[in-house]
């Protein structure tokens, strides 16, 4: 009998063992990565936040993920301390959307020595071993311009609302667009100022800048547009710019509304779409996990493009059939419309998904198309973008407008 027992014991005292050795195992096998954000304030980083969140809790990489959050602010200095922690925690990846091009080079070429991924989205960083997702290099900023242009007629006073000073974003943009005003000297830029991606500070920026040159003949964008709008019809209801911008729903709906169309309102909705984060976290993970090769670091998504007249309604709350824009109070007027909206690259995600960072029931992780399918390209290595210098083979932008034919410049 006490042998018996003895045996028992042994046997229950190796079980036991196992279990913590497997356990161990499953354990080890877990990737910690670390969401780093420099600049968080405004809609459009909370939903591109949530789409990673909730793909980091979607089956199965709810089982194979250590996700953590890190907000620097807008200072390098901050988000270059945020990494060194980062690695020094034993980051297997960061995931990132970083607020200098060039500042945050030097720690992340060594966390790249010590195995560290890194996964920049949307901003972009010249580091060589970094990984850029990001759609700026599909022209946002000439292709917006030459469509105001074009609406204009080659002639009228423009104001420019950029972004985040220093930002890769933010300069791509507004490189692209001048390349296109310089070339039409009935073009005016009769003042330029910073929104800081925000709505509230577009707006208060554009009514300062609209005080001083009342007869503006539009306004050209990045993310903010909707603050713009809000200015210009404090200022004047019945005479309204065109403007061009970014993805909010509620310019969409602002350039579907009779008695602003009345007023001159319209212009093109384009821009940075949140839903690139997402799909940089997928393609990290595939990496992480060696179920996809990169030929090249830089991946470029595709570019949004809503027109005027092309603002389709959705009846509920998924983008499909064509729709583009949500009904007035599904969601807030500064929401991005692209944070979602694409099925073949991110079905795990749908709206309630980019508001709550929460997983979609019943749905798992999907494989990836390969690079060159639904618009997701190699990117070109641009000079001061995701590409350091000449001598490593970077060109110089060429800022080609490729979703409107550009008018001649009109005559004297």
């Amino acid at each position: 009998m006490f042998i018996k027992n003895k045996s028992v014991a042994l046997m229950l005292v190796a079980v036991f063992l196992l279990a913590i050795m497997v356990s161990g195992t499953a354990s080890a096998k877990k990737y910690k990565i670390y969401l780093s954000l420099s600049y968080s304030g405004n809609v459009w980083q909370a939903a591109a936040a949530n789409d990673i969140k909730a793909l980091a809790n979607t089956p199965p990489y709810d089982k194979l993920v250590d996700l953590r959050e890190i907000i620097s602010g807008t200072s390098p200095q901050a988000q270059i301390s945020d990494y060194q922690s980062m690695i020094a925690n034993g980051a297997d990846a960061i995931i990132s959307f970083p607020v200098s091009p060039t500042a945050l080079n030097r720690v992340i070429e060594r966390g790249c020595h010590q195995g560290v991924k890194f996964f920049m989205y949307d901003a972009t960083v010249t580091a060589s071993c970094a990984y850029n997702v990001s759609y700026i290099t599909s022209g946002f900023g000439e292709n917006t311009a030459q469509y105001l242009v074009n609406l204009l007629g080659g002639k009228g006073n423009v104001m420019i609302n950029r972004g985040v000073p220093g930002n890769t974003v933010d300069t791509r943009h507004y490189n692209g667009m001048m390349s296109v005003f310089k070339k039409y000297p009935g073009i005016h830029i009769v003042d330029t100022y910073y929104g800081y991606w925000s709505d509230a500070k577009s707006r208060k920026a554009t009514a300062q800048a609209l005080a001083a040159h009342p007869n503006v003949d539009a306004i050209a964008s990045q993310l903010g547009e909707y603050g713009v709008f809000k200015a210009a019809l404090a200022a004047d209801p019945n005479h309204l710019p065109v403007i061009t911008g970014e993805d909010t729903n509620g310019i969409r709906l602002a350039f579907a509304t009779p008695k602003y169309q009345k007023a001159g309102l319209k212009g093109v909705s384009s821009g940075s779409p949140p839903a690139t984060a997402g799909y940089a976290f997928k393609l990290l993970m595939e990496v992480l996990q060696g179920k996809m090769k990169l030929k090249h670091h830089d991946i470029q998504f595709p570019l949004p493009w809503v027109p005027s007249d092309q603002v389709k309604l959705c009846p509920g709350k998924e983008q499909k059939g064509g729709c583009n824009t949500y009904k007035s109070g599904v969601v807030p007027p500064t929401w991005t419309d692209a944070a979602t909206g694409y099925p073949a690259l991110l079905p795990e995600l749908n709206l309630e998904a980019a508001r709550t960072g929460k997983p979609v029931e019943g749905r798992t992780i999907q494989p990836l198309p390969p690079i060159g399918k639904h618009g997701v390209v190699y990117a070109p290595e641009e000079v001061g973008i995701n590409c350091e210098s000449s001598e490593k083979g970077c060109s110089e932008p060429k800022y080609e407008v490729t979703k409107v034919k550009p008018i001649p410049v009109p005559s004297d």
